[in-house]
């Protein structure tokens, strides 16, 4: 039996880069409705990066403006 080295998840460093922030366009982009609370994380995690491009998709609400 031969050993395999498995990578589970997603490092931190990989979430954090410019792809995680590609994936949250292409989402918005589809139309896709993310609720809040979801929205709120995307800021915590990326900034001021993930603000404007959730603000650009007409998503942005005054309660995300706490954070």
């Amino acid at each position: 039996m031969t050993k395999t080295n498995r990578n589970p998840g997603v490092s931190r460093g990989a979430r954090l880069s410019d792809e995680g922030l590609q994936r949250l366009e292409k989402r918005l982009a589809s139309g896709i409705r993310l609720n809040t609370p979801v929205l709120a994380q995307w800021i915590h995690r990326y900034g001021e990066a993930a603000r404007e491009i959730i603000q650009r998709h007409g998503q942005y609400s005054a309660e995300l403006d706490s954070l």
